[in-house]
């Protein structure tokens, strides 16, 4: 397996992985026109200061993580899907796509990553609590925070230099 920096080139194959996920696995109510952001990764993620991750196995993209990098201090984690058939401890491409987004994140002086998930999505928050991250209200995001419509659980990591 192989992860590395993906753009727009790659906008056919992020688009049908993530959104076969959303509406096909997990009938989450979100179309391509509620996220415009897959659409242009280079303005969105890359031009303030984030990264969008995709992981391939034989040439194939297999999983996807982004950075939005909200503030000089702090970034949310967006687009974490990896192909149901490559998903569990014996590939572990959720945690490598997770730790690299990570050591992204501390060489930029990121000092804390939220994220927002749907609570259908158990897994994925068993997962990130595995990873550290803790559950906080709503109330508590920074007002910066680019809140996606459908989520309604959000997850906190305050992150070690």
């Amino acid at each position: 397996m192989q992860i590395q920096p993906i753009q727009n080139k790659y906008e056919n194959e992020i688009v049908d992985l993530i959104l076969n996920i959303q509406q096909k696995e997990f009938n989450v109510p979100v179309t391509l026109e509620d996220q415009p952001d897959l659409l242009d990764i280079e303005n969105f993620y890359y031009k303030p200061g984030g990264i969008f991750l995709g992981a391939f196995i034989e040439e194939k993209l297999v999983g996807t993580i982004a950075l939005v990098k909200f503030n000089s201090e702090a970034g949310a984690i967006r687009k974490m899907f990896v192909k149901k058939e490559y998903r569990g401890k014996e590939f572990q491409i959720a945690q490598q796509l997770l730790e690299q987004l990570i050591a992204y994140s501390k060489e930029k002086g990121i000092k804390d990553l939220y994220l927002g998930t749907v609570t259908l999505l158990q897994a994925a928050l068993r997962f990130y609590e595995k990873n550290n991250f803790v559950t906080i209200p709503k109330e508590t995001l920074p007002t910066d925070f680019p809140l996606m419509r459908p989520d309604n659980v959000f997850c906190h990591l305050k992150l070690n230099q």
